[in-house]
């Protein structure tokens, strides 16, 4: 059984500035890392792939520079690399996007070994829609099971795994049939970091590059030409500046006192 984790190259969101003429991320200077949460995706496909020995493909569209980032993949332990990129899958949004990534994945089943697990992270801290690896697993008609933190059982013989969903106020136990599509939290487990003998390896591993000859998607529905969604505005909300009020160490009584008398002036609270 084949495992794909999809992994994306994002800006580092701690650095990251908007153009305010054209409302785009100013990519110039910013450093690219691998997307957090599909790190843990990564990190669960890698545990399995130790538990029962199956492959581990890890996928990732986006520009030629994106290598680096399955490079890292590589240098943790996956079997197999490709990135998908194209000049027509530029400029995508969710849904051109899980269209690519669902026919890449297609093709690694059909062609290659059948594919009986897709991982992906909850979300991208770029775009936080957390609609990606949904619209993948409704493409290929396969089971997902969303906000995963735990897998508890994976029956490869009878196909069907158990998982626990981290949902609000409590947890969810699933069981569902594979083949079957994950989007993890980060509590799902902790990334191992690579080793200097596969660092170095993976320096040296092949990288694959699907373009779009290989998927052969209709240029009319991928990249900006297939994206629905456009962009208007980005800009940050104003936020009313806050007051601190007393000292909450040396006199707390009179820090609460101050507070409540603040809030009923505002009427917040009643007289």
């Amino acid at each position: 059984m084949l495992i794909v984790a999809c992994i994306k190259q994002v800006p580092d969101t701690t650095q990251v500035k908007i153009d305010p003429v054209t409302n785009t991320l100013v990519r110039e200077g910013i450093p690219f890392i691998m997307n957090p949460y599909d790190t843990h995706a990564l990190e669960t496909a890698l545990q399995l792939k130790d538990r029962f020995g199956c492959k581990v493909a890890v996928l990732s569209m986006g520009p030629p520079n994106a290598e680096a980032t399955l490079r890292k993949a590589l240098a943790v332990g996956v079997d197999r690399a490709i990135l998908l990129s194209d000049r027509c899958f530029g400029g995508a949004d969710t849904l051109a996007t899980s269209k690519v990534l669902a026919a890449a994945i297609k093709k690694l089943n059909d062609e290659v070994e059948p594919v009986g697990l897709v991982l992906c992270g909850k979300q991208t801290i770029d775009g936080d829609t957390a609609q990606v690896g949904p619209g993948i697993a409704v493409r290929l008609g396969y089971q997902q099971l969303t906000l995963v933190d735990k897998v508890e059982q994976l029956d490869i013989g009878n196909r069907s795994l158990v998982v626990s969903r981290k949902l609000e106020g409590r947890h969810e136990r699933v069981q569902a049939p594979l083949p079957a599509l994950l989007t993890v939290v980060r509590e799902i487990n902790r990334p191992r970091y690579p080793t200097v003998p596969m660092r170095l390896a993976a320096v040296d591993a092949v990288v694959e590059t699907w373009d779009n000859q290989v998927l052969t998607l209709d240029t009319q529905t991928v990249g900006l030409k297939g994206s629905p969604t456009w962009v208007s505005k980005i800009f940050s909300p104003e936020r009313a500046k806050g007051e601190i009020i007393g000292d909450g160490y040396a006199d707390p009584q009179g820090a609460v006192d101050l507070l409540l008398e603040k809030l009923m002036e505002k009427d917040l609270l009643p007289l």
